[in-house]
């Protein structure tokens, strides 16, 4: 029986994730966090996780407590934290599987230091301070507090606070003056805690953006997401900084036809050649995750030559107009991906959509199988 060719695939390239790190590891010179949250960034969070530590990271960063107990169910065994918790979060499982928490109000350290003491497990404690995105953090008005907090169940033995970090709104712009504003922020943060008694805690303030840079924000330890899986944060070319893009987003042809000039073509006719033509019918759509905004607007790949999506993107396919030239049903159509072959990078995508690359990335999906390429992280 001959292998069975799939409709649609996600390719992703594990030894790319690895090279990638491993840039991003040796250019900072210091312990690394490699974020795997959100099924890794779309590129699936064990073999991303496995992957980012073949290239050298010394941690991983997830945003939920359901993530990092994935990691640990999968016998991934580094250092892993999670920081987006909401109230009666499962502290205690967390603890149990070793997982490092992130807290940043005094609820939230009451429930961990609660969960120590009913598990006798002391947790290891990330604290988080807002210095000015306004999101997650303590702010300045609660950070004493908070810290003060922290100091205290720390000597009593119930948690080792091992991280202080916070996160910046600006740095995929690097001249932006908000991110020497939150740096001393963050400064001034870190001082409060360090008069508290927190003086072993690790410092972390740099996304992937700050990663490639913004060498005054790396501190002890960075903590890049994107640029793990090949995409430049600044929204450039990853080239530029070492890194290439791990995914390639590829689908089969699955219907050609021949019509003539100014048919209209899927809903609401938004497009009609200008000529006979052959139209192609590619099987994804926006239930695959592919933006219902790429059509008359996206580019993909197709019989050596990059086409533009003709009409509108459906829930289950969208059309190619590719002139005179030869496609047969089966042929692939390539999305998006690395750019070597001329195929479009996620950059272009999300240049031609009006989105960012990690919103294509984390989406797409649905029914596309996915494919894993590489050897970097195997087990």
């Amino acid at each position: 029986m001959s292998e069975r060719v799939p409709r649609a695939e996600v390719v992703v390239d594990l030894d790319a994730i690895a090279a990638n790190t491993a840039v991003l590891r040796e250019r900072v010179g210091r312990p690394l966090m490699a974020v795997v949250k959100a099924d890794g960034y779309g590129h699936g969070m064990v073999p991303a996780a496995r992957a980012t530590l073949a290239g050298g990271a010394d941690q991983l960063g997830v945003a939920v407590l359901e993530e990092a107990l994935a990691l640990r169910a999968a016998g991934i065994t580094a250092p892993v934290l999670a920081w987006l918790h909401t109230p009666g979060s499962d502290y205690a499982a967390a603890l149990a599987a070793d997982v490092e928490v992130s807290v940043n109000t005094d609820r939230a350290l009451a429930e961990v230091v609660a969960a120590a003491r009913a598990t006798g497990r002391p947790a290891r404690l990330h604290l988080c301070a807002d210095t000015g995105l306004s999101r997650e953090g303590a702010g300045p008005a609660d950070w004493p507090g908070l810290v003060a907090a922290a100091a205290r169940a720390q000597d009593d033995g119930d948690l080792a606070v091992v991280g202080l970090w916070s996160h910046l709104a600006y740095a995929d712009a690097p001249t932006h003056p908000t991110i020497g504003a939150q740096v001393r922020v963050f400064e001034e943060a870190v001082a409060i805690a360090r008069r508290a008694g927190l003086t072993d805690a690790r410092l972390h303030l740099a996304n992937s953006a700050a990663t490639v840079a913004l060498p005054g924000t790396w501190f002890d330890m960075v903590r890049p997401g994107i640029a793990v899986y090949g995409l430049d944060p600044l929204g450039g070319d990853a080239a530029a900084h070492g890194l290439r893009p791990a995914m390639t987003v590829r689908a089969r042809a699955a219907l050609t036809k021949r019509v003539p000039a100014g048919v209209g073509v899927s809903y609401g006719h938004t497009y009609s050649p200008d000529r006979e033509t052959t139209l192609v019918l590619v099987p994804v759509g926006y239930a695959d995750g592919v933006p219902r905004a790429g059509g008359n607007r996206a580019p993909v790949l197709a019989a050596g030559a990059r086409r533009t999506i003709a009409g509108r993107v459906c829930m289950d396919q969208f059309v190619l107009d590719v002139g005179d030239d030869e496609v047969r049903p089966g042929d692939e159509v390539v999305l998006w991906g690395p750019g070597d072959s001329g195929e479009p990078t996620a950059q272009d995508w999300a240049d031609a959509v009006d989105t960012i690359h990690y919103e294509l990335v984390t989406r797409v999906g649905g029914r596309f199988t996915r494919r894993y390429t590489g050897t970097a992280g195997a087990v």
